[in-house]
């Protein structure tokens, strides 16, 4: 038990660490490309906003694939297809039950799910900040003049 522990807190730094450079990348992103939230152009927004979505996006992916390679190194599965299927229904918690770990490694399909609700989180958590300051900025430019600084 205590390996598994150790073998899923190890993979669960990498992932936090892979998320951590991946959200500010795509906040980066996001703040270097601000020109085109305050564009007059809807199709600036929605590409910026689709930009810091697919980064996130591709940053689950891949811990997805972190712990597939890990359940394929310890045997688990005899094909990776197979173990990144089951590695995405543990990261989205969704828990088919229709493929199962062996009895000695079968403790790291729960800490992954608790890496899944964690970093679905923080990529949640970036998106909404994203829209929320987009909508802010262009709510102040459809604001008349006036009322611009009395709020």
């Amino acid at each position: 038990m205590l390996i598994n522990i150790f073998l899923g807190l190890s993979v669960m730094f990498i992932c936090l660490m892979f998320q951590s450079v991946l959200l500010v990348v795509s906040l980066s992103f996001y703040v270097s490309h601000h020109a085109w939230v305050e564009s007059p152009r809807l199709g600036s927004r929605l590409l910026l906003l689709m930009s810091v979505m697919t980064l996130l996006l591709i940053g689950n992916l891949v811990q997805i694939g972190v712990w597939a390679w890990l359940f394929y190194g310890l045997d688990e599965f005899t094909d990776f297809a197979t173990a990144y299927y089951f590695s995405c229904v543990n990261f989205a918690t969704l828990g088919y039950g229709d493929i199962v770990m062996s009895e000695r490694w079968r403790l790291l399909g729960p800490i992954e799910s608790l890496n899944g609700i964690v970093m679905v989180g923080v990529s949640t958590s970036a998106l909404l900040w994203t829209l929320q300051d987009t909508l802010r900025i262009m709510n102040q430019k459809n604001k008349p003049a006036e009322s611009r600084g009395k709020s």
